[in-house]
């Protein structure tokens, strides 16, 4: 739902620190001139501009869950930017959802107005993008099946309760390790702090970044308590955060 939470005055809402402050999760993955983007959030078009986002070679799906689509309107300048549509990868589910709620995307009806123009790819196993593989995570969002994604020494996965042990090998070995830690207390669909503590344990990645993090959680304060745990290559992932992987 974002931080500050709509009509919250808990004291991570409340926070003068900009870490606390928090948009849906996205990922811009860059390689020179060329930009995918990993879900479209509400928060799409604030996030492109404050990167200064001027083109889009494509955008990859996590879900189809409202808080990592529904910005999906919002490719339409990069559509009249660079004359073409922008390619779409998703999984079979994924691509249903952006179907029916993005109807008028997808239904080649007359527009009078401009719409997003997109050519969707299903995602059945790894593709390329940027000149580089990109595997494909599944997991488990409660009862809801969702990819993350292996790009380089790069792993993301936002939004799952539970990953498969046939997917585990896919993360080994990774360098910088984006994964779902929503709060300490128990959720159906996400992992707690001390879950993905656990996860992170096993993988041992260079780093770890919590994301699809709750305002249960206050950044420099969850940090301290990640350090004192032992735990000093891991953080709170924040808005604007960056870092280089190897392809």
């Amino acid at each position: 739902m974002g931080v500050p939470s709509l009509g919250c005055h808990c004291r991570v809402c409340r926070s003068q620190d900009p870490h606390d402050n928090r948009t849906r999760p996205s990922v811009l993955v860059s390689r020179e001139d060329h930009h995918v983007v990993i879900d479209t959030t509400p928060d799409f078009r604030f996030q492109a501009l404050r990167q200064g986002l001027e083109s889009l070679d494509a955008i990859v799906f996590t879900h189809g869950h409202a808080d990592h689509i529904l910005g999906f309107d919002d490719i339409r300048p990069f559509n009249l930017r660079q004359k073409s549509a922008v390619p779409i990868y998703a999984s079979k589910e994924t691509l249903a959802i952006l179907r029916r709620t993005f109807a008028y995307v997808f239904d080649g009806k007359p527009a009078l107005s401009t719409i997003p123009e997109v050519t969707p790819h299903e995602i059945e196993g790894p593709f390329e993008l940027l000149g580089t593989p990109w595997k494909p995570i599944p997991a488990e969002h409660g009862d809801m099946p969702v990819l993350g994604f292996r790009v380089g020494g790069l792993a993301y996965l936002t939004d799952f309760s539970r990953i498969p042990e046939a997917s585990m090998p896919l993360l080994a070995s990774t360098e910088e390790l984006v994964l779902d830690a929503l709060r300490d207390a128990p959720h159906p669909m996400h992992q707690t702090v001390e879950q993905a503590l656990e996860l992170v344990t096993r993988l041992r990645p260079r780093r770890a970044w919590f994301t699809h993090i709750a305002h249960d959680l206050p950044h420099r304060e969850t940090n301290e308590r990640l350090m004192r745990l032992g735990f000093p290559h891991v953080q709170l992932a924040y808005d604007g955060l960056s870092f280089e992987v190897a392809a």
